[in-house]
């Protein structure tokens, strides 16, 4: 198929104006035109990113990008679910099986955990994503990559910006950024505060960002940059999840249990990084980034027993990566070598939680450390001015460990230990400057996490009988554009996973309580197969269609799950066949817009034994605004309506939630409006 279509592009870029077009990408590590890599990779920019949206999650910037499903927007308290490919679907909260990572600073911990709650999207530049496994460029839990760039200061004019937005569930956010450059040091500082009293019952958040970075140039091209970034989240609630006669009794109900021990969470976090970059060191660039977090987090789950959760983390490391051209038997050779150690330290408490929310007594106290360290190399060869070969290859030492403080019930310190070695490989055809067709396959590993490994009968210690699941992923991509105003994204792939990590739930009686508990298990196999259409057509200055298509199919193969039903052939839960995202914008003069999107996001299944089907949806929404200028100073007015014909849809599914409860709500119709004054 792929050749085919290559074949017909190649026959109508003779017709075709041949405008090369550099879009460089870095998420791979190895820098390279866009054109020349062997990956379906997109790249978001800050238009795209900030224009009339409320930038309060990921999808706002992303829903864009084939490939990408995004569930729970709307619960902060468990934050935004991300998966590509099927990667990632399987986490109750936060995000697994794909790497993130702002201004080169890792969100993503030793052990696979990923939290975004700390992303400025106020800031953010650039969002550039891998769609699919990517354990050659960074380890463990990577189905695939975001790496988001924050602004500089030296990438925009120099100002102020004071803004702010309402919305419907009283919302309420206040924006305040200043950046400015003299010489060849730039900077920027970001602080926001949202307050937001959510939909349903239970879910309300306060939330304040800070993001700022301060960057030097000095030289031929050295660099310093430090980033340093602060999130404070006094409140963040949870409603829980619903059964289907709940939600037809009421949608904006929260569960009994969510609301009289006011289930939630509460964090602060702070981080600080440092990245060099020199083009000085030899005949090649060398980067060094350095990083430290430090998070306090404390979380009621949304039942009695060992719901209360605490921790008090440090995660620090250091990245270094070398990149030079060079020559092999006289062809052209980019490589590049280098290392990650990363290390994460978790000091972990649990508390038994009585009926009416007090506390019975403290039942865990112990160290969870995640220590990773890996080498990687990858190269480029240009077998011709058109043809490229591409070869990488990684090993990284995960090592895993808890040292048990509680010891009331026994010691259960102990250690996993991991070596995995990663391989690419992958060749690029370069058709014309703006025609590329390229195939790739490779391997990706994913250990579970420290909450992954908990044991179902009650013990301590790591979970023996599950393992890191494997990935062999096969690509076929060709992407392109036409003219000055048409470009389009076509991936098909195939990935096979062996022990497959997924979630079941238990019910767990302690002291006369049943209460129910997510643990982990490996599926014998998984299959996934689909293909992905990106398309962008400027028609005119003022008009442009961008859509995205997604076809997938993700079943289970020789799996039997934890209450013995044979899941063979089925559909791995909380993911759709379907999904279509359109959009239609229209620009005027000055900073004028409107826009309209739909979304289609088919049908899926709640649990391994698909026997709840969740209905599919469609989703309009509209944004518009425009600028009115005070010779150097402006305001921006804008405002935006979600949901647009007031669907009943649900926002977030818990997979195999125990005793049906595994809807949350979304919205119906809502409204934001918001004022940006420059100067």
């Amino acid at each position: 198929m792929a050749i085919a279509i290559a074949s017909t592009i190649t026959a109508a870029q003779e017709n075709t104006e041949s405008t090369e077009t550099v879009i460089e990408v870095t998420s791979p590590r190895l820098v390279r035109d866009l054109y020349d890599t062997p990956a379906a990779v997109s790249v978001i920019n800050a238009p795209d990113i900030q224009q009339g949206q409320q930038r309060l999650q990921l999808d706002e910037s992303l829903d864009t990008v084939p490939g990408l499903f995004f569930q729970n927007r709307y619960n902060f308290a468990q934050n935004l679910r991300l998966s590509t490919r099927g990667f990632g679907a399987r986490a109750p909260f936060g995000i697994r099986g794909i790497r993130i990572q702002v201004d080169g600073i890792p969100y993503t911990l030793p052990d696979g955990q990923s939290q975004i709650d700390a992303v400025d999207l106020d800031s953010a530049q650039r969002i550039e994503v891998i769609r699919g496994p990517s354990s050659v460029q960074y380890g463990n839990a990577s189905g695939g990559v975001i790496d988001i760039t924050t602004a500089r200061g030296d990438d925009q004019p120099p100002g102020t910006r004071l803004r702010q937005d309402v919305g419907s569930d009283d919302y309420y956010k206040t924006t305040v950024q200043a950046n400015g450059s003299q010489g060849g040091t730039s900077g920027i500082a970001t602080m926001s505060w949202l307050n937001y009293n959510g939909y349903r019952d239970q879910s309300e958040v306060e939330k304040g960002l800070f993001n700022s970075r301060l960057s030097h140039e000095w030289g031929e091209g050295d660099r310093l940059t430090a980033t340093f970034n602060a999130l404070h989240t006094p409140k963040a609630e949870d409603p829980a999840g619903l059964t289907a006669a709940q939600v037809e009794e009421d949608r904006r109900q929260a569960t009994t249990n969510a609301e009289r021990l006011d289930s939630g969470q509460e964090v602060d976090q702070q981080t600080l990084g440092l990245l060099y970059e020199t083009p000085g060191v030899g005949a090649g660039d060398l980067t060094v980034s350095t990083f430290f977090t430090r998070r306090d987090f404390a979380q009621q789950l949304p039942f009695p027993g060992p719901s209360g959760i605490a921790y008090d983390r440090q995660f620090y490391g250091i990245s270094s990566d070398y990149q030079q051209h060079s020559e092999v038997a006289g062809l052209p050779l980019t490589w590049l070598v280098g290392a990650d150690l990363h290390r994460q330290v978790d000091e972990r408490r649990r508390y038994r939680i009585r009926p009416d929310g007090g506390v019975a007594e403290q039942i865990q106290e112990e160290t969870q450390n995640g220590t990773t360290a890996a080498v990687f190399a990858q190269g480029d060869l240009a077998i011709t001015d058109r043809f490229n070969f591409s070869l990488g290859t990684r090993f990284d030492r995960l090592r895993l460990s808890i040292d048990d403080d509680f010891l009331d019930d026994g010691d259960d310190s102990g250690s996993r230990t991991f070596d995995e070695l990663s391989g690419f490989a992958g060749v690029s055809y370069r058709m014309a400057p703006r025609q590329q067709v390229y195939a790739t396959i490779g391997t990706a590993f994913e250990a579970p996490t420290f909450t992954e490994f908990a044991n179902p009968d009650g013990s301590g210690g790591f979970n023996p009988d599950i393992e890191p699941q494997q990935a062999l992923n096969r690509e076929i991509g060709v992407r392109g554009g036409f003219g000055e105003g048409f470009s389009y994204d076509l991936a098909l792939f195939s990935i096979r996973v062996d022990d497959e990590l997924l979630p079941f739930e238990e019910d767990v009686n302690i002291d006369g309580v049943t209460t129910s508990r997510t643990f982990y298990e490996n599926a014998g196999r998984t299959q996934r197969n689909g293909v992905e259409l990106g398309l962008s057509w400027d028609i005119s200055y003022a008009w442009r269609i961008t859509s995205a298509l997604t076809l997938a199919d993700y079943t289970f193969e020789d799996f039997v799950d934890e209450q013995g039903n044979d899941a063979d052939g089925n559909r791995l839960p909380g993911l759709p066949r379907e999904q279509w995202v359109t959009e239609v914008e229209w620009k005027g003069q000055g900073q004028r817009f409107a826009a309209l999107e739909w979304q289609y996001v088919g049908d899926l299944y709640a649990e391994n034994s698909n026997q709840t089907k969740v209905p599919d949806y469609w989703l309009f929404g509209v944004r518009a605004g425009d600028m009115v200028r005070f010779g150097a100073q402006s305001l921006n007015l804008y405002g935006g309506v979600r949901n647009l014909l007031d669907e009943d849809y649900f926002s977030n599914i818990r997979i195999n939630a125990n005793r049906g409860a595994f809807f949350e709500p979304a919205p119906g119709r809502t409204f934001y409006a918001g004022l940006e004054w420059v100067f």
